[in-house]
């Protein structure tokens, strides 16, 4: 299918179109940049509400129960599942979540699993991209749900604009060490399988961690007990959701959020362009292997083979 044929598809809604076009980006194929620059003008702001949290809280079962809300309210919805990349084939293992399957003939929903291919934060590189996709192809909401959170997994604030952040009783002391990098992520705190017993102790001490980290003036992060396999408390959720949407445009942060989104989207940008340049087309003229053997050997230091390989290196 020629490129302008596929964007036109892709922005009048055609899943084929868009499918073929995340796969694009995903395989880093050259015909990706040219969609992208296509599709990008036609953008909208819509609600991009990211999922994370550590394993085994009942994300996918969040987010299932998140889609068939949205759908009754006659929203389309896309879905980006972020998996663990599996060492042997390199696809995602999840593949597109089992409990979301249910929406698999629904033509509002899109779902897509991706691969994070090993980079640090449990986004994948490319997601996105996938997002401004999903915009483009008409999306009235996109979720994002990611494989994991911590202190150097906080990516998908980059991204969304509003960051869930899902918890289970008994977690203990996995939630006090993250405690400092949820507080600092999370706009909404789900406290999910909110029928265990321990639910209202954990309430409390998320309680007590928010009174140290609320910010004097602004969006004080709200804690909401769920139970997603009996579709408990997801109406409050949805409604928690839109508050802070709502909040974001008349404080005026909606605009600094993409602000700042769009600068470290830009140097992203940059910093791969120049590296796979270096790499690329650079790997034998500096003798790049060379250089590692004599970093390793301590012969030299990565600041001065940096250095030495940008002074002579002609980035176009």
């Amino acid at each position: 299918m020629p490129i302008p044929e596929l964007v036109q598809g892709l922005l009048s809604g055609d899943t084929k179109s868009l499918a073929r076009a995340i796969s694009f980006v995903e395989n880093q194929d050259q015909r990706s940049s040219e969609i992208l620059k296509a599709v990008y003008p036609k953008g909208r702001n819509v609600p991009i509400i990211g999922v994370t949290g550590p394993a085994g809280v009942g994300k996918s079962s969040l987010v299932d129960q998140l889609i068939d809300l949205y759908r009754k309210q006659g929203k389309t919805v896309g879905v980006i599942a972020v998996d663990p990349t599996s060492p042997f084939s390199g696809g995602a293992i999840l593949g597109d979540r089992i409990r979301m399957q249910r929406h698999g003939t629904d033509s509002g929903v899109f779902i897509r699993s991706m691969a994070t291919r090993g980079k640090l934060g449990g986004i994948s590189a490319a997601t996105v991209d996938v997002i401004d996709l999903l915009n483009a192809s008409g999306k009235d909401i996109i979720l994002v749900e990611t494989v994991g959170v911590g202190q150097d997994e906080v990516d998908i604030v980059k991204m969304v604009n509003t960051t869930i952040v899902v918890l289970m009783p008994g977690l203990g002391d996995e939630v006090q060490a993250m405690k400092a990098g949820l507080m600092e992520i999370a706009d909404l705190l789900i406290i999910n399988k909110s029928d265990r017993p321990e639910a209202e102790k954990m309430e409390m001490e998320l309680e007590a961690a928010l009174s140290f980290f609320q910010p004097g003036k602004g969006w004080r992060p709200k804690i909401i007990k769920t139970v997603a396999t009996g579709n408990i408390g997801i109406d409050v959720l949805v409604a928690a959701v839109q508050e802070h949407e709502d909040y974001l445009v008349s404080s005026g942060e909606l605009k600094k959020k993409n602000l700042l989104q769009s600068r470290q989207r830009m140097i992203d940008a940059l910093e791969h362009q120049i590296l796979s340049q270096i790499l690329e087309e650079g790997f034998e003229r500096f003798a790049i292997p060379a250089r590692i053997e004599d970093i390793a050997t301590r012969k030299t230091d990565p600041h001065t083979v940096v250095e030495e390989i940008l002074k002579h290196f002609k980035v176009e």
